[in-house]
């Protein structure tokens, strides 16, 4: 059982029911990135703590939400300071695909080149506003987008921060427990460090989560039957796999071209499911 609702998530998330919801993963447009063509999207904003601000405030709304048990697995990308260069990378990199691709916009007091450390920055400002940041996943991408940079290594991962709004929550380690190398032991406790590669996908929304990715958050942080929900579903990758795993989910999106892509996704998939 699913769902997907049209419209700005704080909006969204407001009209949702109290203590309704176990889990919560999202990729939320990362800062500056991207260019989703739609008015007052996130990720856009002018400064960086505008966009943490914004963040922390996506976290308040959805907390009366969340059951007390509930967790938020949340991947935030980085970015570098491109000074005041304007020009795109779609043409070098992506071929003649118009993704919305842009550069961040010039921020006081970070050099030229710095990197911004926004996954760091977020978790902080979540960590301040009184959540907790239980782990510091990285998600390790052995097929990463070219770079033609060459005063640098190439990036090849991205974090996603296990986040809870108590001390205690809902956890099921032995539902992604790893093969244990050890005669002793079967199983070994899952590592922080996930070696997924990212997936091509044909449709219009290029940073598409690899579904390798999520049914680790979701078999973990979500009991089978709860409610997954995606504040920023996008193609709608997190609803489609709480539906493969017997889970209820929740879409929200911007724009309303995604959501029929994920639905169109989702109903190709659907003789498939369990």
């Amino acid at each position: 059982m699913h769902k997907f609702i049209q419209g700005n998530c704080i909006d969204v998330i407001k009209t949702l029911e109290n203590n309704s919801i176990d889990c919560v993963v999202s990729s939320p447009p990362y800062f500056g990135l991207r260019d989703y063509g739609v008015d007052g999207q996130f990720g856009l904003e002018k400064t960086y703590q505008d966009y943490l601000k914004n963040t922390v405030k996506v976290f308040q709304t959805f907390k009366p939400k969340l059951k007390d048990t509930a967790t938020i697995w949340w991947n935030v990308g980085d970015s570098y300071s491109s000074g005041k260069r304007t020009s795109t990378t779609n043409q070098s990199l992506r071929g003649d695909k118009n993704y919305g691709v842009t550069r961040t916009p010039v921020q006081a007091g970070i050099k030229e080149k710095d990197l911004l450390m926004m996954p760091n920055r977020v978790a902080i400002s979540l960590q301040d506003a009184g959540w907790y940041i239980r782990s510091e996943i990285i998600w390790h991408k052995p097929n990463p987008m070219p770079e033609s940079v060459k005063d640098r290594p190439t990036s090849c991962h991205e974090k996603i921060w296990l986040i809870t709004k108590n001390k205690k929550y809902y956890y099921d380690a032995d539902a992604i427990k790893e093969p244990s190398k050890s005669q002793q032991f079967n199983n070994k406790n899952r590592r922080n460090v996930w070696t997924i590669t990212t997936k091509p996908f044909k449709d219009a929304h290029f940073a598409t989560f690899p579904k390798d990715l999520i049914e680790p958050c979701i078999l973990a942080g979500c009991p089978e039957g709860g409610t997954v929900l995606d504040p920023f579903s996008g193609a709608g990758t997190t609803v489609l796999v709480a539906n493969e795993h017997n889970r209820k989910a929740i879409g929200i999106e911007l724009n309303d071209d995604y959501i029929k892509i994920a639905e169109r996704r989702i109903n190709d998939c659907q003789p498939r499911m369990v």
